[in-house]
């Protein structure tokens, strides 16, 4: 109930005596009080929104912090934007906590809060209750759970894989005692079994990555239980546009298997045949996202979807490049990119452009195939990001054209911050959903 939540009201106001002047937010009045910055004539566009909404989030990750269950909005200011800044911050790792938004809001925000929550949870649960199948059997749960009738699915499981020659998921996966899996499930509310497939969404989904024969340190295999965060990031995006009146056929291809160590792993020196005939020489074992990636690409191409979009927690050099805080976008097609940064924008996820030319797809060569997975060194070397774009444009329908790939830096923190707490963000959903209702 309303009288039940702590109120939380914004304020321009500059903050009482003995409480300090860089504060964010206070309490008062039975309640609290968070301090928006002083409005000035920014430079770029969207500049003081976005500062105030990163004054929000932090505010409400002090109140999560405080140990607050339940909250209330109140009072003038709380634009919706205002108010999904705030939900970002006042969550904690089990998602536990509760907004009451203000009435106008409440109906735009409860799905986008629940699919976010949704996505968070998923990729942090441990890789004992998600492991390939189960991922894929939660998402087809959640999607016709919203979707209904429209919703249908299929996966192709362990050897299957290798009689319908999706060799990558097969390969990566095979070590495994949980089989490597394709999910296809198909959202075509149209009910017309012939309708064009507009989108096709490509999802990593390695459930965990121990790094194969190029083995991960301990420290780098901690937090790997999220390597399948471009799966859930597709999943939630596909869920959330349904919500929001979807009415365009799409297919969700989630890449799923889990890299692990016995006698029947692939080793470096192997090389994978491709259905569409492209070989690949495996250099390192660590670089395994962007093989099984290859074949929802390939798939993609079979169904002739108009758009390709793929996301996958791919590469640690674009963490490096553009920071935790944002996803890095890579497209041969500028004017689908700049599209996809324009929505971004307004929907005030963090998205940068990286580089990606046609050359950048031969940049790892190898005398025995016709490219290598990576370049022999660690985090394959300078452009590591780029060029590991370059090996999934090898693969991509249409030399690229109509391809986004989101390689999602931003996905999860492992340790508490400022703006997150510790896990999952389920930054790039509603990026990914607002494209698919543009």
């Amino acid at each position: 109930m309303m009288s039940s939540a702590i109120p939380v009201w914004l304020t321009k106001e500059e903050c009482p005596q003995g409480v300090r002047d860089n504060s964010v937010v206070y309490a008062a009045d039975s309640g609290f009080r968070v301090v928006l910055p002083e409005t000035r004539q920014a430079e770029r566009k969207n500049e003081d929104d976005e500062a105030e909404f990163r004054v929000i989030q932090t505010a409400a990750r002090k109140l999560d912090q405080l140990g607050l269950a339940k909250v209330s909005l109140e009072g003038e200011g709380w634009t919706e934007a205002r108010q999904w800044a705030f939900a970002k911050g006042f969550t904690d790792t089990r998602s536990t906590n509760e907004i009451v938004f203000s009435d106008d809001a409440q109906s735009s925000l409860k799905p986008l809060v629940d699919t976010y929550r949704w996505v968070r949870n998923l990729i942090n649960l441990p890789s004992s209750e998600i492991y390939p199948e189960s991922l894929c059997e939660k998402v087809i749960e959640k999607a016709q759970e919203v979707g209904g009738k429209a919703v249908s699915a299929r996966m192709v499981v362990g050897p299957e894989l290798v009689n319908e020659e999706r060799f990558g998921i097969h390969t990566v996966g095979r070590a495994s005692q949980h089989p490597p899996v394709l999910l296809e499930l198909d959202f075509n509310p149209t009910g017309d079994e012939k309708a064009e497939v507009e989108y096709a969404l490509i999802g990593k989904g390695i459930t965990f990555d121990t790094g194969g024969y190029s083995i991960k340190g301990n420290e780098g295999m901690v937090a790997m239980k999220c390597d399948m965060g471009g799966a859930a990031t597709v999943s939630g995006a596909l869920i959330l546009a349904m919500q929001q009146g979807l009415n365009k056929r799409v297919k969700l291809l989630l890449c799923c298997a889990e890299n692990m160590i016995d006698g029947n792993a692939y080793k470096n020196g192997d090389i994978i045949y491709y259905k569409n005939g492209q070989s690949v020489e495996i250099v390192n074992t660590d670089a395994e996202g962007r093989l099984v990636l290859a074949d929802g690409l390939i798939r993609a191409g079979e169904l002739n979807a108009k758009y390709i979009i793929d996301a996958a927690t791919l590469t640690g050099a674009a963490q490096v490049a553009v920071g935790t805080e944002y996803n890095a976008l890579f497209s041969v097609d500028d004017s689908f990119a700049n599209e996809a940064l324009k929505i971004a924008e307004r929907s005030h996820e963090n998205l940068w452009r990286l580089p990606l030319n046609s050359w950048h797809q031969y940049n790892c060569p190898s005398p025995f195939a016709d490219t290598a997975n990576s370049k022999p060194m660690k985090g394959g070397g300078s452009g590591g990001a780029s060029n590991a774009a370059g090996f999934l444009l090898r693969f991509a329908p249409n030399k690229g054209q109509g391809w986004l790939h989101f390689d999602l830096a931003g996905a999860y923190h492992g340790q508490a911050n400022a703006l997150y707490p510790a896990g999952a963000t389920g930054l790039g959903v509603q990026t990914i959903a607002r494209i698919l209702t543009r």
